[in-house]
């Protein structure tokens, strides 16, 4: 059974920082890839970014330490699963501002899943790589 821990987070930054210090302490006792960090951070960034933009706002945000990696789950308020979630991850042809995001997360991460919460909204769950 996972441990997921909550942290009260409003930003892209104060994610980045709980999920810095998560991962800080796993590397204490296990290995951990630098570059796979790097990529972790993005995919905190993309999906806070996400539920505060698109998703009515961050509901939640917890992680957990599993043998593949750290599993990361944004909660928002929005019911709506966006379209490009489950896509192929193919970049967008033209920069317009916006839609990098997803297939960005797609590349990044392993096991998307979207749920909708019995309260309402949505809770995203990926599972990033730290090797």
């Amino acid at each position: 059974m996972l441990r997921f821990r909550s942290a009260e987070v409003s930003s892209a930054s104060a994610a980045r920082g709980f999920v810095k210090s998560v991962v800080e302490e796993h590397a204490r006792t296990s290995p951990v890839d630098e570059r796979a960090v790097m990529d972790l951070m993005l995919v905190v960034s993309e999906l806070v970014t996400n539920a505060i933009r698109h998703g009515d706002g961050l509901a939640g945000f917890e992680v957990a330490v599993e043998r593949e990696g750290l599993r990361l789950r944004v909660h928002d308020y929005s019911d709506t699963v966006p379209s490009a979630a489950y896509g192929p991850g193919t970049l967008p042809q033209t920069h317009e501002g916006s839609g990098y995001g997803w297939p960005l997360i797609i590349r990044l991460t392993r096991e998307i899943r979207i749920d909708h919460r019995r309260e309402g909204g949505k809770t995203v769950s990926v599972l990033a790589p730290l090797t």
